[in-house]
């Protein structure tokens, strides 16, 4: 019968000592049911012993609750008809009961904690790589399902800020650089620059600081909170794969929707610098004409690419900062806080990176 208790426990008195009597079946299922009895009556017990002649089965689980009765009593405990192989399990969990707990890190020597974070990033990008090489063999992990509720998180809902931020630059680097443009009667050539600057930098640029501080969080938050509530843990236990089933469906959404968002804010930012022509007295035609014959189809392709690019590195950094999620009240909002700010800083790194490339490559 599924759910029934395989295994019995009873108390019993004998020349002053009470001796806890288990029989039948000592599994997972059973422990549990018996954890606050066993617990209780060592507690209580000025003298015990354990029973293990009727005991018929016991695993891990099972000795883990007879070394916790051991431990409640305080005192030597002596078996009485164990077997050698429940011994032998005993043994086990005396020893794992005896590990101590890990060190508290010195927070004064910043260095050793620094290589162990590097090394902790590049294993966990090597398990998103090997993630995405297995997935095919995986493929009923990823649910199609949380994959479009990602992308709607992601891209959809951060299209209204996307648009207005873009707008908005647009204004700004519109009336920024035609004060010092007029001066050399150049300011036409606002057009140029704003065009430029917005399809090459700052709208993958701006794009990704967006889904960090909108997107990246959230990932931290919902997958650190699965972290705290061990609901991870029992993915593995489960024998499922969290990065597949956790992070890959992030990581592919985040991609997916940062070449519409780069997109968007080019086109508001646009529009933003086209209000500021005309009111300059330019008409739209001109400013048109002005970025296209700035603005190149490589420039165009090029920010979508690095928006990519810097999409992926926020999800990754965002679900990192998600599994790596500690203890405490205050461990999902330092995840989601190290998110944010590790993805800014990736992007702002690779930024740098594909600067030095672009400029190598003469594009």
């Amino acid at each position: 019968m599924v759910g029934q208790v395989t295994a019995r426990l009873r108390a019993e008195e004998r020349d002053g000592t009470t001796v806890l009597v288990v029989s039948g079946r000592l599994d997972a299922q059973a422990a549990g049911h018996l954890w606050r009895e066993a617990l209780r009556a060592a507690r209580r017990a000025k003298s015990m012993a354990l029973d293990l002649t009727t005991l018929e089965y016991c695993d891990m689980s099972g000795a883990a609750l007879l070394i916790a009765a051991e431990t409640a009593h305080a005192k030597p405990v002596s078996l009485i008809g164990a077997s050698p192989q429940t011994e032998a399990m005993l043994e086990r969990a005396r020893v794992a009961a005896a590990v101590p707990p890990p060190a508290a890190k010195d927070a004064r020597s910043p260095g050793p904690n620094i290589v162990t974070a590097v090394g902790d990033s590049i294993a966990f990008l090597g398990e998103v790589l090997l993630a995405v090489l297995t997935l095919p063999a995986r493929v009923r992990m990823l649910r199609l399902r949380d994959l479009l509720r990602y992308a709607d998180q992601a891209g959809v809902r951060s299209i209204p800020l996307v648009l207005l931020l873009g707008y908005l630059m647009g204004l700004i680097l519109a009336f920024q650089s035609a004060v010092p443009m007029r001066r050399f009667g150049a300011d036409l050539f606002v057009a140029n620059l704003v065009a430029i600057s917005l399809l090459r930098e700052l709208g993958p640029l701006l794009s990704s600081v967006i889904l960090a501080g909108r997107t990246g969080s959230a990932f931290a938050a919902e997958i650190g909170s699965m972290k705290v509530n061990q609901e991870i843990d029992a993915l593995v236990t489960m024998s499922l794969d969290p990065v597949t089933m956790l992070v890959l469906p992030r990581l592919i959404a985040a991609v997916l929707v940062m070449p519409v968002m780069v997109l968007a804010l080019d086109v508001a930012g646009l529009l933003g610098m086209a209000t500021v022509m005309k009111g300059f007295g330019y008409p739209l035609v001109t400013v048109m004409h002005q970025v296209q014959s700035a603005a190149t189809a490589l420039d165009l392709f090029g920010g979508l690419f690095k928006g990519m690019c810097f999409g992926s590195a926020v999800a990754v950094i965002g679900c990192r900062a998600g599994l790596s999620t500690g203890v405490g009240p205050r461990a999902v909002g330092q995840a989601a806080t190290a998110a944010v700010v590790g993805g800014i800083v990736a992007t702002i790194f690779l930024d740098g990176l594909f600067a030095l490339i672009f400029y190598r490559l003469n594009i």
